[in-house]
């Protein structure tokens, strides 16, 4: 057992690969947001509003890897775990700056793009922030601090700007304020403050634990920090909890949903022919539209108690039947479809005649070319 837990530990080992001196460097560095790293924001923020303009995912992840959004978040981490008030208001002036010319070059585009949103799912992904949300900014801002203090960097920073999404939430807000939709606005932002708060925490957390040299020993500041984060970490998380728990409801009745119309596609003399699922708002819908007989009270209560059995209330069932007809007659829809179909056979019949016709006049044509190119003289 000990030469196994010496193992691990050996596999876990960071010391010989860590170089704090140098991560702490890199992350100042890449905090102020003026020249080159400006125009570099406008430029990415474009390209992924034009992704998500065109619901085009490697668009949008090309505007990720060319972000610089990640400067400031983990400077705001790194002064808050080593107690730099200096570095902390450095990296809160620079996020609002890089926050407002990401939403004003956000806006401007959506203001004057020509493209209009028929179905903009990226958009609306990124307007429900849950608690998955928190764990991958909190674990990609702990592999992107951990790939900063190493002294070989790899791709690792790639794929945090990837997975944790900064990029888009500020393009939905730009989004909501071109056409006045406030529930995109405020889901946006709420969804990029968790993935840049967690991602701070997470560099917090690996500058405490890898112990980076503090810039103040005043007890007092320190526990004022720990008392600022376990604030935040309480108002950003429990939201996000309750969404999440919103989105697995959400998803269970759309499964129970379409379980339930297919188990019941067809009720007597009538049928579903489409269905419709409606999430939004708090109150969950299935919306049933039926061809074929009018379904009478009965019928209905029947199909009600069935719906129980699939986790679905009866005030969640909308019964459409706009095209269903009273009175239904079985007989005389068998025979309109018959005669459809004869009709359908007839046409066809009278395709496979002219085209033997033509197919015959097409081998009589070689027959007759045949004898004509057997007569022709032989060379001497």
């Amino acid at each position: 057992m000990n030469k196994f837990t010496r193992y691990l530990r050996r596999i876990v080992y960071l010391e010989d690969d860590i170089e704090r001196g140098k991560a702490a460097a890199a992350i100042k560095k890449n905090i102020a947001f003026r020249g080159p790293n400006v125009i570099i924001l406008a430029c990415a923020i474009i390209i992924a509003s034009v992704g998500l303009n065109v619901n085009s995912i490697p668009v949008i992840i090309g505007a990720m890897l060319i972000s610089p959004v990640m400067g400031p978040i983990m400077g705001w981490g790194l002064g808050l775990g080593t107690n730099d008030t200096e570095l902390l208001k450095n990296s809160g002036k620079n996020f609002l700056v890089m926050v407002a010319i990401s939403i004003a070059v956000a806006s401007i585009y959506f203001l004057i793009s020509p493209l209009r949103l028929n179905n903009p799912t990226e958009l609306l992904a990124r307007t429900r922030p849950t608690i998955y949300d928190v764990l991958i900014a909190l674990f990609g801002g702990t592999a992107g601090m951990l790939e900063h203090a190493r002294k070989e960097r790899g791709t690792v920073l790639s794929g945090v700007a990837i997975a944790t999404a900064l990029m888009p939430p500020l393009c939905t807000m730009g989004y909501g304020i071109a056409t006045l939709k406030v529930n995109y606005i405020f889901g946006a932002f709420y969804l990029f403050l968790i993935n840049s708060f967690f991602i701070a925490i997470a560099t917090f957390a690996v500058v405490k634990f890898l112990g980076f040299e503090s810039a103040a020993t005043d007890e007092s500041r320190r526990r004022r920090s720990r008392h600022i984060v376990a604030a935040a970490l309480l108002v950003m998380i429990v939201p996000s909890i309750i969404s999440a728990v919103g989105t697995i409801r959400d998803n269970n009745f759309a499964i129970n949903a379409e379980r339930f119309v297919q188990s019941n596609k067809t009720i007597g003399s009538s049928y579903i022919f489409d269905h419709q699922v409606n999430l939004e708002g708090r109150h969950q819908t299935l919306d049933i539209y039926l061809a074929g007989e009018a379904l009478d009270y009965t019928a209905k209560q029947i199909l009600l108690r069935n719906a129980t059995s699939y986790g679905l209330h009866s005030d969640q069932i909308v019964f459409h039947e706009e095209a269903a007809v009273q009175n239904f007659n079985k007989n005389e829809v068998i025979r309109d479809l018959n005669e459809h179909y004869l009709q359908k056979i007839q046409d066809l019949n009278q395709k496979i005649t002219e085209l033997e016709v033509e197919l015959a006049k097409f081998k009589n044509a070689e027959k007759t070319a045949a004898p004509d190119s057997g007569s022709l003289p032989a060379k001497p």
